[in-house]
């Protein structure tokens, strides 16, 4: 596996990070992380076309670019892969073509061919699509064992527009897949959240999709107001820095839910990925220190069970870690960078939802508020 990376900024234009030094006509993929400024801009497509002419091209917003050990925002972070041994495929669907989230992924799925196919990397526009029916989408449809990681547009803070594209400029409502496929490609993943939980577990007794109305049959939102005191004149603003941890009766591994929005006239409680009733949900709450020991956690869990380091490590965390971490963010990549060594490749974005399995599990999830890192490593 060959490897260029490169970051553009309309202060500095492109600025090299690594070049492995082959021709640029072998690059067979292109993932380019950035703004929505610089991501929307036709310009820069045909730029980067230019210079990977045959390559599929995958582009997408973000709330933060990562390139090696830096975070930044308005940038644009690219690698161009060049595989020996692996080929990929790739498809595209829009929203507003499907019935819901439920069946684009479906859709996604039938449109791969599966002989050999190890991992799907999705990456959907972070307002409009569920994120949750997505990937049960995908996961019903895919052969068994597939690993599916990937995540949600993000477009910082400001929650308007997410774009994503795939061979040409990115817009919204699009849901992208690459399929990699081969027997000489390692995939590995790690996800980790890292928050404190704190009050008692509450049973999910109203819900539909990712609209949480009740908890222990009482006004969702009458609760969360509850425990969160003066933060909550903040809502929903202050749900990112109090999120909710969601575990399904008899089962102890729990995903994390961030708050969307809120409904003073019904009390409910809108999420960024779907609220099952009769499962149990903990309020959560940040510790710095602990955030930045998941990433560690995350990155360690990816690399136990392989040989040598990984070529390339993708990293999807959540703009909610952004803002609790704030000037400290790029604490949790070094930490990443420091499990991986100086070989390894690094990229990924800050988004709006993160996906990738459980650990020591691979059926796919759908978190918030994690840090979710997935490998490749060609032999």
């Amino acid at each position: 596996m060959k490897i260029e990376q490169k970051k553009y900024s309309d202060s500095n234009g492109w600025e090299t990070f690594r070049n492995d030094q082959v021709e640029a006509e072998v690059y067979d993929l292109v993932i380019a992380f950035g703004s929505s400024a610089l991501l929307g801009n036709q310009d820069l497509y045909d730029g980067i076309r230019k210079c990977y002419p045959n390559a599929h091209i995958l582009m997408n917003t973000t709330s933060g670019e990562i390139l090696d050990t830096q975070v930044s925002d308005e940038t644009v972070s690219l690698t161009a892969i060049a595989f020996e041994k692996t080929t990929i495929k790739t498809a595209v669907v829009r929203i507003e073509e499907m019935a819901n989230s439920y069946e684009a992924g479906r859709a996604l799925a039938k449109m791969l061919d599966t002989t050999q196919l190890k991992n799907v990397f999705v990456i959907a526009d972070g307002q409009l699509v569920n994120g949750s029916e997505m990937v049960i989408g995908l996961q019903q449809h895919l052969p068994e064992g597939t690993i599916i990681t990937g995540g949600l547009a993000g477009d910082g803070t400001r929650f308007k527009s997410t774009l994503v594209g795939l061979n040409e400029t990115p817009t919204e409502g699009k849901i992208v897949i690459v399929g990699f496929y081969g027997h000489n490609l390692s995939i590995s993943y790690g996800s980790v959240g890292g928050w404190d939980s704190f009050g008692p577990e509450r049973l999910i007794t109203r819900a539909k999709a990712n609209v949480l109305y009740e908890l222990d049959g009482k006004p969702a939102l009458d609760i969360y107001k509850m425990y969160l005191g003066e933060s909550a004149r903040e809502l929903p603003g202050s749900g990112l820095i109090f999120p909710l941890s969601i575990r399904m009766a008899n089962s102890n591994d729990a995903v994390v839910r961030t708050i969307l929005g809120i409904n003073e006239e019904d009390r409910s409680v809108t999420f960024a990925g779907n609220m099952p009733e009769g499962s149990y949900a903990r309020l959560m709450k940040a510790n710095i220190d602990r955030l930045i020991e998941g990433a560690s956690d995350a990155a360690q869990n990816s690399v136990k069970n392989i040989l040598k380091k990984p070529d390339l490590a993708l990293l999807i965390s959540c703009v909610g870690r952004k803002i609790v971490l704030d000037q400290r963010i790029e604490e949790e990549v070094e930490v990443v960078r420091s499990i991986y060594g100086t070989d390894t490749a690094i990229s990924g974005f800050y988004s709006y939802g993160e996906i990738a399995p459980l650990l020591n599990q691979v059926k796919c999830e759908l978190h918030n508020q994690t840090m979710t890192v997935t490998t490749f490593s060609e032999s």
